[in-house]
């Protein structure tokens, strides 16, 4: 997949950027608050995603401007495609977004036509965060290759937030009791299932391409190992019969926890309370892992999802690395950059010497406006 060609005016302090990428190394260049990570985050948006620095819409227009615009060409294996986006201060609520001239109503409803990686600094806590990181990291990883996997999840929120509602009814007023939650439960049962086998098959296939890459980081001196910690079922063992069997451990497990849920307000258990863990040589990265071993589990958890997209979908997504370079010693860059020659790669820095001998193009961007060369 290559990104042919890129426009953006308004958002935030982009000012009439229009380049031509390299199919493979893009280096954008410049000081600090220039507008590199504006770009980055205004290609991510093209791919359906929500921004990765949480930028709210009425803030995607920028200062003493009156629109904010985005228009991006890309090649996949079958076609060239294009997506564009416009939306104005005085309407923020309204989006004009199209692909291939066609208007769609939302921006999640381009997800999984334009495939990028993006990898930022916040990315290498990934290994030492919250559980919920990295659930985000693999929900966002499965639904790049099952779209339909989004609409269970959101499903799922849905169904997670009515029962917890009925939960602090219950709490509050003592009125009702654990059997008024079986309508939730049953639905939640169901889905949660399916949530779960497909979080474990993706990290079982996960952990076949991050035992190799951290191998070669390592030399073969360590082992990384990431499994699936669901809090219902003891061992899926890669199962896939989401269906039956599985939902009603769910369910049977939902009921045997309303009582402690009712006392805690919340709903104590389930996907939303699941966990990716890693290991190195037996022991948790998160507790026990030094800071290296820590950024180097997430910088080939990373690479692997890049790499997984590639293997299942026959198209090698786009690498967006945000800054990353400068937070990683001189080795670990050279791993990136070895491991993803065969893709095109956006990167911003402020030191253009870093990737010196690459072939491709240098940008340079200075007061939102970026210029070849």
């Amino acid at each position: 997949m290559i990104i042919k060609s890129v426009f953006a005016d308004g958002y935030k302090n982009l000012s009439d950027v229009d380049i031509r990428p390299h199919e493979r190394m893009n280096i954008f260049c410049g000081d600090n608050a220039q507008g590199k990570t504006n770009l980055i985050e205004a290609v991510w948006l093209m791919t359906g995603c929500r921004s990765f620095r949480g930028t709210r819409d009425r803030d995607f227009i920028g200062f003493e401007k009156e629109k904010a615009s985005i228009r991006l060409s890309f090649q996949d294996s079958f076609r060239s495609q294009d997506i564009s986006f416009e939306v104005r201060k005085n309407n923020i609520r309204e989006k004009n977004i199209a692909l291939n001239g066609v208007k769609v109503p939302l921006l999640s409803r381009l997800f999984g036509s334009l495939k990028c990686v993006v990898f930022t600094p916040e990315d290498l806590f990934i290994a030492k965060g919250s559980p919920d990181n990295r659930r985000s990291f693999v929900d966002l990883s499965s639904s790049q290759l099952k779209k339909s996997f989004v609409y269970a999840l959101n499903k799922y929120e849905n169904l997670l937030s009515q029962r917890n509602a009925l939960i602090k009814k219950i709490n509050f007023t003592g009125s009702g009791s654990a059997d008024d939650l079986d309508i939730w439960d049953v639905q939640l049962a169901k889905t949660g299932a399916y949530i779960s086998v497909i979080r474990d098959t993706y990290c079982n296939n996960l952990n076949l391409y991050t035992e190799s890459l951290y191998s070669k980081i390592t030399e073969s001196k360590e082992k990384l190992n990431l499994y699936y910690l669901s809090t219902i079922y003891r061992s899926l063992d890669g199962r896939t019969d989401h269906e039956g069997e599985l939902a009603d451990i769910y369910y049977q497990r939902l009921k045997a926890s309303a009582a402690d849920d009712i006392k805690a307000g919340y709903t104590l258990c389930g996907v939303h309370r699941d966990d990716i863990v890693a290991t190195i040589n037996g022991l948790s990265v998160r507790e026990f892992g030094s800071q290296g071993q820590q950024r180097s589990t997430a910088l080939v958890m990373k690479l692997a999802q890049a790499k997984i997209i590639r293997d299942q979908t026959g198209e090698a997504p786009v690498m967006l690395l945000d800054d990353v370079l400068s937070e990683l010693d001189r080795d670990r860059q050279r791993f990136i950059l070895r491991n993803i020659d065969d893709m095109q790669v956006f990167i911003t820095c402020c030191d253009s010497r870093v990737l010196d001998g690459t072939e491709g193009k240098i940008f340079s961007v200075s007061g939102g406006r970026i210029t070849e060369g």
